[in-house]
């Protein structure tokens, strides 16, 4: 039980919010590499899963606020885990279309921003999406990014569990 006195302490500062937040800029930057570099269209799936790992950073940025104080701590984990919850069920459901292709489960052709935050109209060169769901456009170790997704909302996930559980243990 020392390992998750540990985790909690750790939690408790600033350092482990920045290594959230650091690991969520990567993906959104490679994500923006392999949309203007490498010149893969993005689908309305992945602008969601987008949105979903722009919720996990906006928790990390809640949680760096003042990691010493609880309710800070609590916040942004809560947040963390619903927006890696909702990445995942994104993620696997554009795993469905890539390796389940039915005219009948089709993604949408236009994204479904709500009218107070229309992020493809606003930032289009990060939210617009041109690409088909279904389309496997890119592969690494034979995952696809949208699986790739799935491990990464799911590693987002095991590691809330242990963060998440560390926070019931009491210092001596």
């Amino acid at each position: 039980m020392a390992w998750l006195l540990s985790i909690h302490t750790f939690s408790q500062k600033r350092t482990s919010w920045a290594i959230l937040l650091a690991f969520i800029m990567f993906f959104e930057l490679s994500a923006l590499y392999f949309q203007h570099v490498m010149l893969l269209a993005p689908c309305v799936m992945c602008v969601y899963e987008r949105v979903a790992m722009l919720g996990i950073a906006g928790s990390a940025i809640i949680g760096l606020i003042k990691p010493s104080n609880q309710w800070f701590r609590w916040v942004g984990l809560i947040s963390w885990g619903y927006t890696s919850f909702r990445g995942l069920q994104l993620a696997l459901e554009h795993v469905g279309y890539q390796f389940n292709p039915s005219p009948f489960a089709t993604c949408d052709i236009f994204p479904k921003f709500p009218s107070w935050a229309p992020l493809n109209q606003w930032f289009p060169w990060m939210f617009e999406p041109t690409g088909d769901c279904s389309k496997i456009v890119w592969q690494f170790l034979d995952l696809s990014m949208p699986q790739w997704l799935v491990v990464i909302f799911s590693a987002n996930l095991i590691a809330l569990a242990i963060v998440t559980l560390s926070q019931f243990i009491k210092s001596k």
